[in-house]
């Protein structure tokens, strides 16, 4: 019962969230580029929140602090399951975007809000159309906006993380941002633990100190040193 008044409830949520279109489309036009970011981080932590609230789930944040209010970062995390997106939007608190996989782009209305909110879809089949997307994401880190990545490039559905893409860190050091490793722990519980039943857990996200890729030497593997920080948090 507990899903099916979830998934009816997504829907309408997502709905509902239409009336607000307007307002977004019209601060992007005017090139109010701060003011929408703002505005849509907004409008995506509401629902966000009482999407992961229904689930009756309880979440443990750690490490807050290690978010910069004034500073364009990467968030790269472990990606568990499908909730992971709307745990990090309702609980990092500055405006985000994703590097997201293409078939998200498939959902009608929540596709018009990651656009909206400067998310990148990459086809991970398509070579030349995944390195367009991490271009894309670079330009849109210069301009400010923070962005989630998960380097595993698909959802674990269990407490075991895997390994992570090799180079799939390098657009951090090449928009010359810093990297806040995110770990995620029991957010598979929610849904792909239970053929995909939504049911409550135990939530930790824990948010490390960032890491300078600025300050960092060329020779370092940034995505080696991020997954090692979060499997010893899966500790």
């Amino acid at each position: 019962m507990r899903t099916i008044i979830w998934f009816s409830f997504f829907w309408l949520n997502t709905f509902y969230t239409l009336f607000f279109l307007p307002k977004a489309k019209s601060l992007m036009k005017k090139g109010l580029i701060s003011e929408k970011r703002l505005y849509i981080n907004l409008v995506a932590r509401r629902w966000a929140k009482s999407l992961i609230d229904l689930t009756g789930s309880s979440f443990e944040i750690i490490g807050l602090e290690n978010i910069p209010r004034d500073r364009t970062v990467i968030f790269a995390g472990n990606h568990q399951g499908n909730f992971d997106i709307p745990i990090l939007l309702a609980n990092i608190p500055v405006p985000i975007s994703f590097v997201a996989k293409t078939e998200l782009q498939r959902l009608p209305m929540v596709s018009t809000w990651m656009k909206l909110m400067e998310c990148v879809f990459i086809d991970r089949k398509d070579l030349r159309q995944s390195l367009r997307a991490i271009s894309e994401a670079i330009e849109i880190l210069k301009g400010g906006q923070s962005m989630v990545i998960f380097p595993e490039g698909t959802r674990s559905k269990g407490k075991e993380m895997e390994p992570f893409k090799p180079g799939s860190l390098k657009l951090a050091s090449r928009a010359g941002v810093p990297i806040i490793p995110v770990t995620i722990i029991g957010s598979y519980k929610i849904l792909e633990a239970n053929n995909n039943r939504v049911k409550p857990a135990n939530v930790k996200i824990i948010f490390s100190p960032a890491i300078e890729t600025a300050e960092t030497e060329k020779s370092t593997d940034l995505t080696s040193m991020v997954q090692d920080i979060i499997k010893e948090n899966l500790k």
